[in-house]
């Protein structure tokens, strides 16, 4: 293929369900489906016209298919047979195949999440600082907690489109809060030195790496590593583990969700912003349960809205606005503490 951002998946499915559910699983996760039919309604002909990256083969009624023989013969690209019957979109295995699928989709044509690091070059770009929201006077009158170890720590999670989303948050967002955050981004390792500056570059808020051994401080954003899974001591302190997040995902939004919620319970929060598949969708019914709160970029502000959707449609997510909207409730939130 030419362009990993861009990967051509051509599927053949025999039930329309099968069809419908790899549509959504492959256009969220950010490949281009360029043909999607019950392999019965295809000839020869028509399948040496179709220009595809891969083919994904997914019978659920019959695997004896002549034109799948004629394919398997011909194709001079890969040819993936999938994982069987696709669970509802909502169903509690449905992350789990998700996650399979993507993860051998990545491993033959590449990585959709490519094109989040060359996008960081329009946050450099911009010149002008959006107006921040005010500091509410509850919070104003309460000492200053910059610096000092957060006691809640929220997560910021986000895919395609999620620097920009996140940017805007922070630019939004006023210094003096008390609070900390975890930004777990999906991007590609060469951009990690660089996503710190792009998204913090107009925010009161440092946005700094992880540091093994230290806690989340107030007024800091933590970038969670690319390569290896983040964690937490009993005493809160941030834990750098040797092993890489679990696959297909880095960094795993589920697990640093698990991880999050494990330690901070109901003084610990994620906001989902824009991006791709539903990472984050299996963990989400643990961070509820342990008291957190879970929000979600609405979807018209997103340049890819299938992981905050998926939160939504699952019924997790108890809040949605646009990225300054967000700051603006999440500071409402801290004030109401307060008062």
């Amino acid at each position: 293929m030419t362009d990993k951002v861009t990967a051509r998946i051509a599927v053949l499915a025999d039930t329309s369900l099968q069809r419908h559910v790899l549509q959504q699983a492959l256009t969220g996760s950010g490949y281009n489906v360029v043909l999607n039919s019950d392999p019965a309604r295809l000839d020869d002909e028509a399948l040496a016209a179709v220009e595809a990256d891969l083919w994904l083969v997914d019978l659920a009624q019959s695997e004896d298919s002549p034109l799948v023989d004629t394919l398997l013969e011909q194709a001079e690209v890969p040819v993936l047979f999938g994982e069987g019957h696709a669970p509802e979109r909502h169903s509690e295995n449905y992350p789990r195949w998700e996650r399979r699928l993507v993860g051998k989709l990545k491993r033959l044509v590449g990585d959709p999440t490519q094109a989040v690091g060359p996008s960081l070059q329009a946050l450099f770009d911009e010149a002008q600082r959006p107006a921040r929201l005010d500091l509410p006077q509850a919070l104003a009158n309460t000492p200053l907690a910059a610096g000092a170890p957060a006691r809640q720590v929220w997560l910021l999670a986000a895919s395609l489109g999620g620097p920009a989303a996140v940017k805007a948050f922070l630019d939004a967002l006023p210094g003096g809060l008390p609070i900390g955050f975890i930004y777990a981004q999906h991007i590609d390792a060469s951009f990690e030195a660089t996503l710190p500056q792009a998204v913090g570059r107009h925010s009161q808020w440092h946005v700094n790496p992880a540091r093994h051994g230290d806690a989340v401080r107030c007024g800091e954003v933590v970038v969670a590593p690319i390569q290896h899974e983040l964690g937490f001591a009993e005493d809160g302190a941030m834990q750098i583990a040797d092993r890489g997040w679990p696959e297909p995902y880095s960094p795993s939004i589920d697990q640093m969700m698990l991880n999050l919620a494990q330690h901070f319970g109901a003084l610990g929060g994620v906001i989902a912003f824009s991006g791709m598949g539903s990472d984050g969708s299996a963990a989400a019914a643990y961070v509820k349960r342990q008291g957190g709160a879970i929000w979600t970029q609405r979807a018209d502000s997103c340049a890819c809205a299938s992981m905050p959707d998926s939160l939504r449609e699952g019924g997790y997510s108890a809040y949605s606005g646009d990225p300054r909207e967000l700051a603006e409730t999440l500071v409402n939130h801290l004030a109401a503490q307060c008062a």
